[in-house]
């Protein structure tokens, strides 16, 4: 299954410009078999989830993207935002205790250096980056984002690597330019968030550039 794990709508994230629906109808026509909504801060109500599904006869998801002091992380299984989530140790308590699991999002941003004179520079801003606080809490990082460059999605690369983690995909839509650009492989059926979870605890799954075609092989 092909899923977008990393995906915005307006207007319950203020800088995205994507109506719910059409980013449904979009995901599905490029070829997509599921999308998870994860909004900035905030939860979408199942209710509105299962409209959705049943609507356009498509499989969507809720997660959410919680800001934290140790970078973004996508939430699956949060039921609610509850203060001090952002920090990350309280995040991922309250992920365990809903059997929820973490994901980093695009791992490149405030750790990759823009400028290294040498490779020696480079590994050093990755073990760096390793020692996120966060990093101990997740169970994979976003090893593709649709809206980084080469340069930055190649960090997470190599991060992934080092940490022996395994890599996500996710478009991170904001705006219809970003659909579609890639997806996170799941090699088992996901019908639901509880089998999403499952699996991205398990770590079944591996990420996809969609506008090549080429898969990045699990590690």
């Amino acid at each position: 299954m092909l899923i977008d794990l990393h995906a915005h709508t307006w207007p319950r994230s203020h800088d995205s410009v994507l109506n719910p629906d059409d980013l449904v109808v979009r995901a599905k026509a490029s070829g997509l078999d599921a999308i998870v909504f994860t909004e900035h801060d905030t939860v979408w109500d199942q209710k509105s989830i299962d409209e959705l599904r049943a609507k356009h006869n498509f499989l969507v998801l809720a997660g959410v993207e919680i800001s934290t002091d140790d970078g973004h992380i996508l939430a699956f299984g949060i039921d609610k935002y509850v203060f001090g989530m952002h920090r990350s140790r309280e995040l991922a308590s309250y992920a365990e205790r809903v059997d929820g699991v973490l994901v980093a999002a695009h791992p490149y941003r405030r750790q990759m250096p823009w400028f290294s004179r040498n490779e020696e520079e480079y590994e050093a801003a990755l073990e760096k980056a390793s020692r996120n606080v966060a990093y101990q809490y997740v169970s994979g990082l976003e090893e593709l984002n649709g809206r980084g460059s080469d340069k930055e999605n190649e960090f997470s690369r190599r991060l992934c690597e080092m940490m022996n983690l395994p890599g996500t995909a996710g478009t991170d839509s904001h705006a219809i330019s970003d659909i579609g650009k890639c997806a996170t492989f799941f090699e088992r059926e996901i019908r639901d968030e509880r089998e999403l979870i499952e699996e991205l605890k398990a770590g079944r799954f591996h990420p996809v550039d969609l506008r090549s075609g080429t898969p990045v092989h699990a590690r």
